[in-house]
């Protein structure tokens, strides 16, 4: 009996996610779904959602945002659905800037990967990802992994952030690669 790859994946990512559980008490991994676009993905602690108008380089969009932290490091997805497929790729962008800006930050690298444009839909779709660093008030280094997709009419932000010492980049690509569109 052949199981349909969407299965497949989905099983993978789900006993990928019990493994890491079991490695990991203060992580507590759970698959969540987005109530407003198309994606699943893997979160450490019960997330909270809310959304807020933004403006991304003289767009106004309405991003949602779903978001988890554990000892001061926050895993977050945000999303946003634009007008066409121009302004989200445009998006994707500004929202690569405001987040560097936001932490005062530098990039220290930028790459660009593809990952698989749906469950369901053989191609893939670009992934700009960002590694950059900023000061904190207390003089530490703060760090944030970024990875920008622009699909269609939306806009994906998958961030995780803290302090530089407590973000294992384990946990980055855990949450990363537990991201799913559908």
């Amino acid at each position: 009996m052949k199981l349909p790859i969407a299965l497949f994946r989905h099983t993978v990512l789900v006993a990928t996610v019990l493994f890491l559980s079991a490695c990991s008490p203060k992580y507590d991994w759970r698959e969540v779904h987005s109530d407003n676009a198309s994606y699943v993905v893997a979160l450490p602690t019960k997330p909270t959602t809310f959304s807020r108008k933004i403006d991304l380089n003289g767009i106004p969009a309405s991003m949602t945002m779903v978001a988890s932290e554990v000892d001061g490091v926050t895993f977050a997805v945000g999303t946003a659905e634009l007008n066409d497929a121009m302004q989200a790729q445009v998006s994707a962008t500004a929202m690569k800037t405001a987040l560097v800006n936001n932490i005062s930050g530098k990039i220290r690298l930028e790459k660009v990967l593809t990952m698989p444009q749906s469950m369901l839909v053989p191609g893939t779709v670009a992934v700009t990802e960002i590694e950059a660093t900023g000061p904190t008030a207390n003089g530490q280094t703060r760090i944030l992994f970024a990875r920008f997709i622009a699909k269609e009419k939306r806009v994906y932000q998958l961030v995780v952030t803290g302090p530089e010492k407590a973000v294992g980049r384990d946990i980055v690509d855990t949450f990363f690669q537990s991201f799913k569109l559908n």
